[in-house]
Order: structure tokens, then sequence, then C-alpha cells
């Protein structure tokens, strides 16, 4: 078996990009840094130095076995880190999920976000990081590099670290208030037994900045409210609880200057932590290439990875579970393991995972007879109980009171994996999907569940607005699979004796009554998932009747299986003659799964990230697909146009530089673009929203494009502060506009010159029928000027300038200029400096002037 114990899951092995070992001599990001060698410690540290040997001798015989007698070395494949940012929010839900927080990068900045391991503890200027959130979704190795990574220290590299305390958090005893921070280093890390821990404590608190602590599986940390709270203070032999410890080391009340590594999932934790880190890194999954790099060296016969290789490509869907390296390990397993080669491999997670189990478990029953001879002794149900109420507890291990047979078993099948605790051994469910599968037989299976409790964990529910975590979306799929899913011959997790057909029409019911209209774009995606594990085209086509026409996956992140299944079900609905379209911004939709979904027939219109559009555009010209091409440009649609933040805007340019030269940037002329960029012509709303601190750098980067949007109707540029002088700016511009019909400058901090500059400007859009100027610094002279161009703009209706800074001078100007104007509506001008006689005054005379 290819694999080795990851997140207290069975992780693949593999990892970031092919770099250089962190901390070596050539490591630049190191450079300057010299090595802190433990034979330079004074005699009276000899038990420092013999500790340090003995810690990294002990990590280089843990961290480099693997399950089936392989070596990490030999069996590692190095993916990449992407850095990430934090979009801090306010208000009262702003912490309750880091994904809402989360920036969702295009693949275009993914790309220039590439780190290598020689990054993680360096800024570019090698300043040391001394807090870092490694990031990744369930199964994408995120012990696994821990593990090279501590490798890396015990042999030699990571100089600037002393010592590296590494804390399984599944395994932490998080209710007791019991535990010094000498006794989380020495007892509950994992390494060895020191001698003299006293000398070599008080060393450790002697130079803190040469100390790594690593909390891995940090998502197992249940009741994150809090967490911060009651920092542990002291050194000393104070007894705190693990929460406790964390807080002290994390506001550095204690260990001050320590570096941190916490490994979780993005999902499951709270922002305060997270928000405060002086870095976010993401760990992602395999690329194609890394998927072939890691099916090689798990089958050591060329003519077995050729075949494996050939199936696996041939298969789209299991390509796309393959970016997973823990999935693309269980698709090599089930390949080596498969009674012939032409067997069907599995077409759902669900399957999949049934499949791979059932198989485990009958390869343990071979293996030992005695233990596990058949399914009664097994007591699978017993298995599947268990699995289920850890889920309920958010916990992954398993009741010690459990039989023995039934552990051993499952310990030999790799259902189960141990890990040695402080005082005694522990079994835990050994990676999310298995116990989610396990769980949701039990739901499916067990006559104690009624119909209602499985339709609760099956599908989606419309009413839940919390945010669940990727164990429950997991957890949906494999329910709702299971319900019409029909049990495998030979030994198998599922009884085919059992009648499930009530519970299978339960979820057909609550499947029949969803309404996808009503649904967050991430529940939605949930939605489609759970449909496909159906493998039932009735289901398949209900859902795409009842999708609405606008789709979107707005702030979703997609990975190359949710395109597939999206793909694969709207495939269909060319034949139901429905047509969508499809919001795909802040998705992270690699080019090739864009391509895929902008190239379906169903879908009229896109909007997706313009630098990965445009990598679309060019990848389909250099591919000679003129045909694609000129659909793909055809359906692009930016309408309504909504700024929120800085790359919204960035590339925009670009994007008018190819309307405007009709070719792209790296090509001649491009014949799908004689026409220019239709998104641009047909462009009518944008709003600009990028505020006080991006607004004002990034506005003239909109100007820059203001003149290609001819058919704009609606701007919105309220609240980025754009000042007098990007007044002055679109005072340029506004002639290009001849439709626009709102324009909204509200609190920009414009004053007179640059109302002086919009007034000379504001008559050459003969269309405008709304201009609010609220809230701005403008005074008599501006308003002065403002009433000369009043009676030249025949189409306007409405005017708002309340609460700025001119008197009843300006007031008066005004009031005499709208006598003159006779199809204007309303004219809104109250501020503090009028006099309020003054003002009711004017408002007698002209009704259309109103207040508050």
């Amino acid at each position: 078996m290819h694999f080795r114990i990851t997140d207290g899951t069975v992780a693949p092995p593999e990892l970031t990009g092919s770099v250089l070992p962190v901390g070596s001599s050539s490591d630049s990001a190191c450079q300057g840094l010299p090595p802190v060698s433990v034979d330079t410690l004074s005699p009276t540290k000899e038990c420092v130095k013999d500790y340090i040997h003995h810690i990294k001798s002990y990590m280089r015989d843990v961290c480099c076995s693997m399950r089936g007698g392989m070596g990490m070395e030999s069996h590692y494949v190095d993916t990449h880190l992407v850095q990430r940012k934090l979009l801090i929010k306010s208000g009262k839900n702003a912490n309750k999920c880091l994904e809402k927080e989360l920036v969702i990068l295009s693949d275009s900045e993914r790309k220039k976000a590439k780190l290598d391991r020689s990054q993680l503890f360096h800024n570019s200027d090698s300043r040391l990081k001394q807090s870092v959130t490694l990031l990744g979704k369930a199964g994408v190795g995120k012990t696994t590099f821990i593990q090279h990574l501590c490798l890396d220290w015990a042999s030699g590299s990571l100089p600037q670290f002393q010592f590296v305390f590494l804390l399984n958090c599944k395994i932490l005893d998080l209710t007791q208030s019991n535990y010094s921070l000498k006794g989380l280093l020495f007892d509950l890390s994992m390494a060895p037994r020191c001698k003299d821990s006293d000398s070599v404590f008080k060393h450790i608190l002697s130079c803190p900045d040469e100390v790594l602590i690593i909390f891995d599986s940090f998502d197992h940390i249940k009741d994150f409210e809090g967490l911060l709270q009651s920092p542990a203070k002291s050194h000393t032999n104070t007894k705190y609880t693990i929460k406790q410890l964390f807080s002290g080391l994390f506001q550095k009340e204690i260990l001050s200057g320590c570096t941190l590594l916490i490994a979780t999932r993005p999902k499951d934790v709270l922002n305060q932590v997270l928000r405060k880190v002086d870095s976010l890194l993401e760990l992602c999954g395999f690329s194609p290439e890394d998927i072939e790099l890691y099916t090689s060296k798990y089958f050591g016969d060329a003519s077995l990875q050729e075949s494996a290789l050939k199936q696996i490509k041939n298969h789209r869907y299991i390509s796309s579970l393959c970016s997973n390296p823990l999935l693309c390990w269980t698709t090599c397993f089930l390949l080596e393991h498969q009674d012939s080669c032409n067997d069907d491999l599995p077409s759902t997670l669900t399957d999949l995972y049934q499949r791979v189990t059932s198989k485990h478990l009958q390869l343990a029953s071979l293996e030992n007879s005695s233990l596990c001879k058949n399914r009664k002794q097994l007591d699978i149900p017993q298995l599947c109980k268990m699995a289920w109420e850890g889920l309920e507890n958010h916990d992954t291990r398993v009741n010690p009171a459990s039989s023995t047979e039934l552990l051993d078993c499952s310990l030999k099948s790799g259902i189960l994996a141990s890990y040695k605790a402080s005082e005694h051994q522990e079994n835990h469910f050994v990676d999310l999907f298995t116990q989610n599968l396990l769980s949701a037989v039990h739901l499916v299976q067990s006559k104690q569940v009624n119909e209602k409790m499985v339709v609760a964990n099956s599908v989606v529910h419309q009413k839940k607005r919390k945010v669940q975590g990727e164990s429950q979306d997991v957890l949906q799929r494999f329910v709702t699979g299971l319900v019409f899913q029909k049990a495998a011959d030979g030994v198998s997790i599922l009884d085919s004796s059992v009648n499930i057909k009530a519970k299978r029409k339960a979820v057909e019911t609550h499947l029949e009554s969803m309404k996808p209209n009503d649904l967050v774009p991430a529940r939605l995606l949930e939605l489609f998932h759970c449909v496909y594990e159906t493998s039932s085209a009735k289901f398949a086509k209900l859902l795409l009747k009842n999708l609405p026409d606008n789709l979107s996956f707005y702030g979703t992140q997609l990975c190359p299986l949710d395109v597939y299944v999206i793909c694969h079900l709207l495939q269909q609905a060319s034949a139901l003659k429905r047509t969508f379209s499809i919001n795909l911004q802040d998705t992270c939709i690699p080019i090739c799964g864009l391509k895929e979904l902008v190239g379906l027939k169903c879908i009229k219109s896109f909007w997706a990230h313009t630098a990965d559009t445009i990598g679309l555009w060019e990848d389909l010209h250099q591919s000679n697909d003129e045909l694609n091409l000129k659909s793909a440009i055809e359906k692009f649609t930016l309408h309504p146009f909504k700024a929120t933040q800085g790359y919204h805007i960035e590339n925009l340019p670009v994007l008018v530089q190819i309307h405007r030269e009709k070719k792209l940037p790296m090509s001649e002329f491009v014949s799908a673009l004689d026409e220019g960029v239709p998104a641009l012509r047909h462009l009518q709303r944008l709003e600009f929203e990028l505020g006080v601190q991006n607004g004002p750098e990034l506005f003239p980067k909109l100007i820059e494009v203001l003149p290609s949007l001819q058919s704009l109707q609606h701007l919105d540029l309220e609240k980025n502060q754009i000042g007098d002088s990007g007044a002055e700016k679109l005072a340029g511009v506004l002639h290009f506009l001849e439709c626009l019909k709102l324009l909204n400058l509200s609190q920009n901090l414009i004053g007179d010159a640059g109302v002086e500059k919009l007034a000379k400007a504001l008559p050459s859009v003969p269309s405008l029928q709304s201009l609010s100027l609220y809230g701005n610094v403008i005074s008599d002279s501006g308003a002065e000027h403002l009433a000369l161009v009043l009676p030249d703009m025949n189409f306007l209706q409405d005017l708002d300038v309340k609460f700025n800074k001119f008197t009843d001078i300006g007031a008066t100007k005004l009031s005499a200029a709208l006598k003159n104007c006779t199809g204007m509506k309303s004219l809104e001008l109250w501020n503090d400096c009028i006099p309020y006689g003054v003002f009711e005054h004017l408002r007698l005379q002209d009704p259309r002037i109103r207040s508050l």
C-alpha cells in the first residue's frame, strides 16, 4: 500500500513543486542565516546536544516510514504552495467562516502566487515568519508535507531551528487542565523521552527563536469560541488546558519568539486565529503531470504503470478525482487489486470508496482468516455505528472498549490507524472519507435510524444558512449515493439483505422538493454533487428543469472534480432545450475547466475573471480552434459589473486594448475579434466599490476603460474618495458616455475645483437623468458652477447635492436655475450650512426641492 497517515487521515506521499530541501545551503531564502550547530554548545549542555541528536534520529525513523514499507523519498511527489490573503470584513458575522474572508485567487493569480518549501518561513526580505497557517482540503497531504518538513530538519535542513516539536491535535486531550508548557513539548509532542528534560527546557527558554512548534490537524480542536482568551502566561509548572497553552504561544505570552506552523482545513476553522497569522499558505492538489508521476511511482512495473495511466486518462471522472492526492492513491489501490483489467472503474465517489473499503476488508480476511473470516465475525454494522458516533461528536477516535477482533481486523484492513498518545495507543478512523462512508452505511442500513434522520444527512437543505464543514459535504454525497447503490458481490460493507426502500423513497421525495433557485452558490454546488452521486437520469433531468436561468457559483472555489460534475450534468440540458448564464467569478476555476464549461452548448453567456478569460482566448487561438474562440468571445459578459476587489479592475485595460486593437496580447490580428469584445460594447451597469483604501489608487485604471464603454447607462462611484483630481479625470472622459443615464459620485471628497471641471463636461452627456453628488465638500462656488449648466442638461430629472458645504447663497443659485429646468423632478439640497428658514422658503417656492 502506497500511502501513510496524514492529518489523521490516510494521505498519499506527495506535495510541493520540485525544489531544493528547505534551508539547504543553496536555499536563497535561508542565506545569511548561519546553521545552529549543536556541536558548538558548551560542555554543560551536553544533555541538550544529546537530546537534539536523539530527536532528529527519532524523526528520521518515524517520518520516513510509510505503510506498505515504502520510503518517503522514493514516493513523495512535490506539489506547490500558494500564498493566500484574507479580506478582513466587519460586521456581526465577520468571524463565522474562514472561506468568506479568504480572497479566492484566479487561476492566473494562483500561478503568480506559487511558492516553494524554501519560502515557507521567510518573507521576501528574508525576515522570519513567526506564525504560518497551512491550509488544505482533506486528503491533499498536509500531514505528509509536515512529515517531509520534519525529515528535512532531521536531515540537516532548516538550520534556523534547533528544536522542532510536532503536535497531533486529534490525539490531544482538550478537556483537562493539567498541562504545562514543558509537558506540552516533551510529553504530548511526537518526540522521544528526554532524560534531563529540565535542562533541555531551560535551554529552550533561553533561545525561543530557534524553536518550531507544529500543530497538525488543527481543525480537530473543537469549540473555537474564545480560543484566544485566557492565554497561558507562565513557563513554569502552572497547569493549563491545551487551548490556553496554544493561545499563550500564539499571542507570545509564553516562549515569545518561537515559530508556529498550523495545519488545518479551510472550511472548519474560525478567523480569529487565522486572520492574525503572519502568512496564510494553501497546499494545492495534483496537476495532471503530478498524477502521472505519482502513478508511475506507485506501480513499479512499467507495463502496470502504462495500463494504470491509460485507464485513468481515459476515465474523465477518475482523472478529476485524482487531483486530490488521497483519492489518487485510492484509485491506484483499486487498479492494483482489481480482478481484471477490463473491470469498469467507478463513476461516483460513493462507488469508489465502497469498492476500496470492501477490498481492504477482503484482503484483511484473506491475510488473517482467524480474525475476520466472514462478514458476521467482522461485525461491520458495529464498525459503521462507531464511525457515526464519532462523526456526531466531530471525533475520529474509536472506543477502546470495542471488541479486540474488530479493532485488529480494522487495523489490518487499513480502515483504522493507530497513534501513540501520551500514555497509551489510540485508534482512529484513517481518513475523513472512510469514516464518512461507514457513517453513511450506518444511516442507510441500520434499523435504528429512521427515514427522517437519513434525509437530514442527505442532499442539501434549503433552510440551513450556516456554512457546513467539508465532512458534512462528503457525508451528504455518500448517503445520497448509497440509497441508490446496490451491494457488490463478495465481502462488502453493504448488506444486500437490508431493505432500504423506505429510506430511498424519503430521499427521492426530498430531492423532488428541492428549489435550486433558493440556494446560495456553495449549496448549489453540493446539490450538483448529490444528484451526480445518484447516477440517476431522472434526478439529473429534474435538477436541470428546476435550475434558474442565471447560475452562480460566485465565491465558491471549484476544483477539477467540481468542474467535471457541473459539466456532466449541464451537458444534458440541450435535450431539455435549456440555456444558462453562468457566473464563475472568484471560483479559482482552472483554464482547462473554464474551456470545458464555456464550450457547452447550453451556456449562452459566462462571467469569469478577466485575466483567466483572456488566458482562455489565447489558449484557443494557439490551438487554432477559431470556432470555439469566436464562441468564447461572444459568450463572455461583464454585465452587471461590480468591482469590489482590485483585480476586478486591474485587468480591464488589457481587455480594452484587445477590443481596440482587435488582437490578443501575444498575437497578430484575430479574425474572431474583428468586431472587438462584445462584453465591452454591451456593458450597461458598472459599480466601482473599492472604497477608501483602494479606490483612489485604482480609479485611473477605470478612467482608461470608460471611453470604450459606449453603452454604459449606470455608473456608480460612491465612497471611493476620488477627490477633485479624480473628478477632473472623470470630466475628461464623460463625453464618451453618450448613453449614460445615472451617475453617482456621492461621498467622494469632491470640492469646488472638481465640480467646476465636472460642470463643464456634464452637458456633453445628453442622456443623463440622475446625478448624485451627495456628501461631498461642495461650497457656494461649486454650487454656482452646477447652477450655470443645469438648464443645458435637457434630460436630467434628479439632482442630489445634500450634505455639502454650500450656504443659502449656493442654494439660492441652484433654486433659481431649477426654474429653467422644466424636465427636472427633484432637487435635494439640504445641509447644515443653509438656514432652515431660507430652505423652507425655497421649498415653498418650488415643491421639487426636497428635504430629508
